[in-house]
């Protein structure tokens, strides 16, 4: 019996050695296993809750607590939300959704039709009217003289093409006529070339042939010329009054036509891409909607406001529209028939545009769109979404996070470990 109790002894030092460790490896274990939230579905890890933002939010553990980069509370990522296998996509970051029925009526989730559409696009901006360059006339005598009488009195006086302006007295036109008056009376080929040269003169001075007539008829020169209107219109500038003296270098009058003016409106550069000349325009003056072309799209943006000049006319008859007043342009620049989307379908996200698209099942497929025009609420699609195809249009932002999230955890190993 003594022989035999040392043995005994050693045999329960060993099991309790061997329970000893036992016990200390279940603890271990125990305190590396990723803790449970009680909602009976299995915790795999606890992340970062902007964990699909990417870096600095990469934070994950086993256990619940507070990120350090941000303090938010972890999140628990579950085994039944692993991806499966047919959630890729082409799109980088994001994976496709699945949303059941349910949570669809849930969150708000809408969808809306991508539709050939014809969309045409309306800028506004500010004009201003100005006479029309090319139905501008000015007034210059080619002699020198004073200012007889005056027959236009006053800025803004209609006239029209062979009205008298003013009368004019020039001693060497006084002289020429006096000229063509004695060639008149000399028959020979001599006399006759005189008198050839002097009425020369006389037209080149603006003297009228019947005038030039009438002194020849009556033999008495005619002490004052006429000067007439060389166009129909109103009068701009008025630099002449009674009894000035004028030289050929002097402007007298400056006549426009406002029958047909110009529109001269102010465009960001940013809507200059799209506008062509012979678009269709608005003119909005004094409550009247008046119909206008765009005839030319200035070449230089102006440094302090970024936009250009562009040019439109149209027909004034009435007199409506006055040089200088400010009127609203809205110019239509035809886009076409193309595919559109509801605005709120594309997600911009600042380097690139994403909708989502409804393809069976519940199931929301993220996909890269270029845009075009935005017009009255849609948005032209010019690739990634064809005709015919649902997209979401309304608690897109909620798909968007999740579709983010779902890409996020197919990176993370199927059980969480403390970094």
């Amino acid at each position: 019996m003594k022989r035999s109790l040392p043995w005994i002894i050693a045999v329960l030092l060993a099991a309790a050695l061997v329970v000893v460790l036992v016990a200390k490896r279940g603890g271990s274990n125990g305190a590396d296993a990723v803790t449970q939230d009680g909602s009976g579905r299995r915790v795999t890890a606890w992340i970062d809750p902007m964990y699909s933002q990417g870096p600095p939010h990469v934070y994950k553990s086993n256990h619940p607590g507070r990120a350090p980069d941000c303090g938010m509370k972890l999140v628990p990522v579950y085994a039944d939300d692993a991806p499966a296998s047919n959630t890729s996509t082409n799109v980088s970051g994001y994976s496709n959704v699945s949303v059941s029925p349910q949570r669809q009526q849930l969150i708000g989730v809408k969808l809306g039709t991508a539709e050939l559409r014809n969309l045409s696009r309306t800028t506004r901006a500010a004009g201003r009217i100005a006479v029309d360059e090319r139905r501008i006339a000015q007034v210059h005598t080619k002699l020198e003289g004073t200012v007889e009488a005056l027959s236009v009195n006053f800025v803004g006086q209609p006239v029209r093409r062979g009205d008298v302006l003013l009368s004019l007295y020039s001693p060497d036109l006084l002289a020429t006529q006096n000229e063509l008056l004695l060639a008149q009376r000399n028959s020979s080929d001599l006399g006759r070339t005189l008198a050839a040269a002097a009425r020369t003169r006389l037209r080149l001075w603006d003297m009228s042939e019947a005038d030039i007539d009438r002194v020849v008829r009556s033999g008495k020169p005619m002490r004052d010329v006429t000067l007439r209107s060389p166009v129909n219109g109103v009068v701009l500038a008025k630099n002449v009054v009674l009894g000035a003296r004028l030289m050929p270098s002097d402007t007298l009058f400056e006549i426009g036509d406002l029958s047909h003016v110009w529109v001269l409106a102010d465009v960001y550069e940013s809507e200059l891409a799209s506008l062509r000349i012979g678009a269709s325009a608005q003119v909005v003056a004094g409550g009247q909607t008046l119909n206008a072309r765009v005839t030319f799209i200035g070449p230089v943006i102006a440094a302090q406001t970024r936009t250009a000049n562009v040019r439109l006319e149209l027909d004034n008859p009435a007199g409506l529209l006055k040089p200088d007043m400010y009127v609203d342009v809205v110019l239509q620049q035809p886009i076409g028939n193309v595919v559109a989307v509801p605005d709120s379908a594309v997600m911009n996200t600042g380097t690139r545009s994403v909708v989502f698209v409804a393809t069976s099942n519940g199931t929301f497929e993220p996909r890269d769109v270029i845009t075009g025009a935005k017009v009255a609420g849609f948005y032209e699609i010019r690739s990634g979404v064809i005709a015919g195809e649902r997209v979401v249009i309304d608690a897109n932002f909620l798909v968007d996070s999740e579709s983010r999230l779902k890409s996020a955890l197919s990176k993370l190993p199927v059980t969480g470990s403390t970094p």
